[in-house]
């Protein structure tokens, strides 16, 4: 597997967090996974974009390998842990990519430090009011979002299942690792989610809580949304139609914003497409 990450652990406020550096020049970009999964999502696009940029994908807290606290998942909380990391290694207003919740903790940050950040993109994410939905209810939301449990699953059952997943017809190293990287295997062989399911409904409640519509007008730096489009199921139309609603709603309230539909594409589109990905965001970042 080429997997050219440099792996690191930094004190913040308290705290051990990891993250993963793809290089150590250009102009910096702030890696910002989703909800159960870590900075190794990034483990194909980071290379591509460590060529010409200076990557820096964080497992947040809970996430991968950093601290996993019983409490700190609301908002204020996580783009505190950001504001802190861009601040201890010192990177100066940079771009940050912010994939599905991750897009939502950019968009939070770029609301409430407008002057830090040079550029947000946001990957399938960052658009997401749940609560803006017509009909919806947080105890719906609660039962929808909450983690499956696979503490029943070995390691190996798991990837034999997600090689039948969507990513399965282009399986790799790389692709096993990732999924691996959201997983501890226990002494008996079976797995367990890094992110507990305490913390993760945390996660779901601050997202329930968040108004993404409100934050807008309050981001000041150039936004790129780069959205998955894709035909499917009665759920995954319904997906697609709260995801139009957001993104329009966003690109009335955005001062400066632009949108990119990948046709054919799934929600991790790091692994899914990440060249296609990676030349998307470098041609937004030399335009800044």
């Amino acid at each position: 597997m080429n997997d050219p990450a440099i792996d690191r652990t930094i004190e913040l406020r308290g705290l051990s967090f990891h993250y993963r550096e793809y290089e150590r020049d250009g102009r910096p970009l702030v890696l910002l996974h989703g909800v159960a999964s870590s900075s190794r999502i990034f483990i194909l696009l980071g290379p591509i974009l460590g060529q010409r940029f200076r990557a820096l994908a964080l497992d947040q807290r809970g996430h991968g390998e950093s601290a996993k606290p019983d409490d700190g998942y609301d908002f204020d909380s996580v783009t505190k842990d950001l504001k802190s990391f861009i601040d201890e290694l010192e990177l100066e207003r940079p771009v940050i990519v912010g994939h599905s919740w991750g897009g939502n903790v950019a968009m939070q940050y770029a609301a409430d430090y407008p002057e830090r950040v040079a550029g947000l993109v946001l990957v399938d994410g960052g658009f997401l009011e749940i609560s803006a939905r017509p009909g919806a209810t947080w105890e719906q939301a609660e039962r929808q979002m909450a983690p499956p449990d696979m503490t029943h699953l070995r390691a190996e059952e798991l990837i034999e299942m997600a090689k039948k997943w969507e990513l399965g017809t282009q399986w790799s190293e790389e692709i096993e690792a990732a999924i691996l990287g959201n997983f501890e295997i226990m002494p008996n062989g079976k797995i367990r989610a890094r992110l507990s399911r305490a913390n993760h409904m945390q996660v779901v409640r601050a997202l329930w809580d968040q108004k993404v519509s409100e934050l807008a007008p309050n981001v000041v730096c150039p936004v790129l949304f780069i959205a998955a489009e894709r035909a499917g199921s009665e759920g995954s139309e319904r997906w697609m139609e709260m995801k139009r609603a957001g993104i329009e709603r966003a690109e009335g309230l955005l001062r400066q914003v632009e949108v990119v539909w990948m046709k054919d594409t799934i929600h991790d589109i790091p692994l899914h497409k990440p060249r296609e990905l990676a030349q998307l965001i470098e041609d937004f970042v030399l335009k800044l």
